[in-house]
């Protein structure tokens, strides 16, 4: 059984960093992208960012262009979101998630319903 889980999050005032680790185990994540998503209070889950299985493709949201950075070394490692100049909006729980892509090592699925595999979530709060 495949499991995600998400640390690193907690609280941070506006302007400050943090970063966040995804660790999978339960198999072997090649021709697996993996995606940040994050719900804010009282809204829906959305995209944050996404890599692709090799690494060498990248997506962002345009609110957290130049801010944050998605990372892997490999298809085995720990995937990161680097958050720098966290504004208050940036609150909300973070969710890694992974998307089979046999095939795509090029590809970044952008919608939550292609992600197969999900984390619990961490909290990020950002105060003013």
């Amino acid at each position: 059984q495949v499991q995600l889980v998400e640390s690193g999050g907690g609280l941070v005032q506006a302007g400050g960093s943090l970063r966040l680790s995804c660790a999978a185990s339960g198999r072997t994540f090649s021709n697996v992208a993996m995606g940040w998503f994050r719900q804010p209070p009282g809204k829906e889950r959305e995209f944050v960012a996404g890599i692709s299985w090799s690494g060498g493709n990248t997506f962002y949201r345009d609110s957290v262009k130049g801010r944050f950075t998605i990372s892997r070394d490999n298809a085995k490692s720990p995937v990161y979101l680097q958050m720098n100049s966290l504004k208050p909006e940036d609150t909300a729980v973070y969710f890694c998630a992974g998307a089979a892509v046999p095939g795509y090592s090029w590809k970044v699925p952008l919608s939550r319903t292609e992600y197969d595999y999900w984390g619990l979530g961490t909290q990020v709060t950002v105060s003013s």
